[in-house]
């Protein structure tokens, strides 16, 4: 037992049946320590205690931690927290166990499972279970005596409709949902992000308690989206985030890594530092590879005031093409990038606009849509980059001839997207290029997900914007000539 709870309850606990299952079924952390006290070998850390009082809270109803490989994260929630949440005060009577695959789910039951049948003290304390009933299998687990269920499924399968009797899930955990696979593409984050939405939260009611752990894989990860809705307002709910050690160096469980030295062995026997960064420290590693990174992104609240000065002078807006080849199901997509330009010379700025247009389009639309474009600014005409390659090329001369001023061919002289998108790195790092802090994230997604995600239109009509913007100045590297 802890040492901070004083030893005359202790002696209580443990000698009377009536005391210990009447504090135990209040706390969950007294819980834990009674009835899971084998997977007990350190002192308990204070963040563990606050993710036990996460769990104890009446007043917190959706919370999300990340925390450290070996945190005993999944011991507390996924394990021990079900059987409180049943067994305890709070009186759950359908927790739901939520993994990114069968299997994964399957070995969380069965740890479960080998609790409730073979921890001796929790069954003579608070069962029987009534593990011989035809719905204690490997999937699910049902407290007859309690009206109450545990059940685990997978991101594989819908939980729509999920009833115990009269009971809609009222507790949802989910334990590492995505993985670097369903992380590595938009579409994979979608996915998991709407059968979160769609599929799992209207399996339960309003008062149904929400649960997701797990580590930081993607800036646009499950996790991570949750992050940005509560900073937002959107969702109510709690986030905690547990790395090894925090911002100043500090080991978050010193009952376990009592010296420098023992951190040093732990991240010597995880082999790769990569490891150690995800998994111990929480940082979002990127792949090998990857041309842009989060952190180098610049945004801007608003525009240049023009105070005289040649840096705040706005010049003109820009408009990047790429055009995709067809329109149809597995085409490109057709993006249009554009960009406020202020200053001159050595102090020239990009402000990129929010809500560039990415979608399916004709040929026809496109030209549309140009025209559209050339007419929003009053004060100068806009210039268009398309890159002079291929049927582009009938794009440009027909614009030209629906007298579209300021229409600019970009001939590309052999380097590939990759290439073309790495010689922005420096100015996008520097601050010459700005991004809105609304309205440019699937962009940022393209530009920090390039090779990875599906689509790279708005990156590749991002690139032919800046390039072709910086190539008046020399000291900027050039690929494109008209």
């Amino acid at each position: 037992m802890p040492q901070e709870i004083p030893q005359s309850l202790i002696d209580r606990m443990l000698k009377n049946k009536k005391v210990r299952t009447a504090i135990t079924r209040k706390s969950h952390y007294l819980f834990f320590h009674l009835y899971f006290h084998h997977y007990v070998f350190y002192p308990t850390a204070d963040f563990q205690r606050e993710i036990f009082g996460l769990t104890e809270s009446k007043d917190v109803k959706d919370f999300f931690v990340v925390a450290f490989r070996g945190s005993a994260k999944s011991t507390i929630i996924t394990m021990s927290y079900p059987i409180w949440a049943i067994l305890g005060e709070q009186q759950k009577k359908y927790v739901i166990i939520l993994c990114q695959t069968r299997a994964q789910a399957k070995q969380h039951m069965a740890n479960l499972k080998q609790e409730l049948e073979n921890n001796e003290l929790l069954k003579n304390d608070l069962g029987p279970f009534q593990e011989d009933s035809d719905e204690w299998g490997a999937t699910t687990l049902v407290f007859s005596n309690l009206n109450a269920r545990i059940s685990v499924a997978s991101c594989e399968q819908s939980t729509r409709g999920f009833r115990h009797q009269q009971y809609r899930p009222d507790l949802l955990i989910g334990d590492d949902v995505e993985d670097m696979n369903s992380t590595r593409t938009r579409e994979g984050r979608d996915k998991t992000y709407r059968w979160l939405t769609s599929e799992i939260i209207p399996a339960g009611d309003r008062n149904t308690r929400l649960v997701i752990i797990g580590n930081l894989l993607h800036e646009d990860s499950l996790l991570m989206r949750l992050k940005h809705n509560l900073d937002e307002g959107k969702i109510d709910g709690v986030f905690k985030f547990f790395p090894l050690l925090d911002e100043n160096g500090i080991c978050l469980w010193p009952g376990k890594f009592a010296t420098a030295q023992d951190i040093e062995n732990e991240k010597k026997k995880i082999g790769s530092d990569v490891a150690w960064q995800r998994e111990y420290l929480l940082h979002i590693v990127p792949d090998e590879g990857q041309v842009i990174f989060p952190d180098w992104i610049n945004y801007y609240d608003s525009f240049p005031v023009f105070d005289g000065s040649d840096e705040t002078d706005y010049r003109y807006t820009a408009t990047g093409v790429d055009l995709a080849i067809s329109k149809n199901d597995t085409a490109d997509y057709t993006a249009l990038v554009s960009a406020n330009i202020y200053g001159w010379d050595d102090k020239v700025s990009i402000y990129i606009l929010p809500d560039p247009i990415n979608r399916r389009m004709d040929f026809p639309e496109t030209v549309d849509q140009i025209k559209i474009l050339s007419r929003v600014s009053k004060e100068k005409y806009p210039y268009f980059y398309i890159e002079e390659v291929g049927y582009q090329t009938a794009l440009i001369e027909q614009l030209k001839r629906e007298g579209v001023p300021n229409i600019e061919g970009a001939k590309v002289h052999g380097q590939d997207k990759r290439a073309r998108l790495a010689l922005t790195t420096a100015l996008i790092k520097s601050g010459v290029v700005r991004f809105p802090k609304k309205g440019a994230e699937r962009l940022i997604q393209q530009l920090t997900g390039f090779g990875i995600e599906k689509h790279d239109d708005l990156a590749d009509a991002f690139a032919i914007l800046v390039l072709k913007t910086m190539q008046g100045y020399h000291h900027y590297p050039r690929i494109y000539v008209l």
